[in-house]
């Protein structure tokens, strides 16, 4: 199935959801209205990459922090290996929300969902204060993201 099609592409509202975090809490898209935020899928916790991503995230948190945006980072992972996960990289500022059930349901509705692979792709959407898709950024699997990319589109 072509997920691209359904990809939102900017000047679009975001695909709405509520997933639970680490914690066990819900967090709903709706909730962040009001200012700028970042979904960023990743593939799996406890992969090389991922790890290394998220580390270089919390390195650069006061970046997002200046900008006021909030961050949730999105895998099929369930919540107790994603609060594993978490604990292993010492806390997490922000949210990693669980889209483990129905599998992939919120990355499929974002075109992120690599029905190949059973988990998403690395798919960043930045939102703005109205929660509209003002920028995209992709990388492939294997291959971090350009954080310089994401923060330099919270900055338009």
């Amino acid at each position: 199935m072509d997920t691209a099609r359904r990809r939102p592409v900017p000047g679009q509202p975001a695909p709405w959801f509520v997933l639970r975090n680490q914690h066990g809490e819900s967090v709903e898209l709706a909730a962040l209205a009001g200012a700028p935020a970042v979904v960023m899928f990743f593939p799996l916790a406890f992969s090389r990459v991922c790890g290394a991503e998220l580390s270089e995230i919390m390195g650069r948190w006061a970046e997002f922090a200046e900008l006021r945006a909030r961050l949730l980072a999105v895998s099929c992972d369930s919540v107790h290996t994603l609060r594993a996960f978490a604990d292993e990289l010492g806390g997490v500022p922000f949210d990693l929300l669980s889209d483990f059930w129905p599998h992939g349901a919120v990355s499929d509705d974002y075109g992120a969902f690599d029905q190949r692979q059973g988990f998403p792709a690395r798919e960043t959407f930045v939102l703005d204060a109205e929660l509209t898709v003002r920028h995209r950024v992709s990388a492939a699997h294997d291959h971090a993201r350009d954080l310089d990319q994401v923060l330099g589109a919270l900055r338009m």
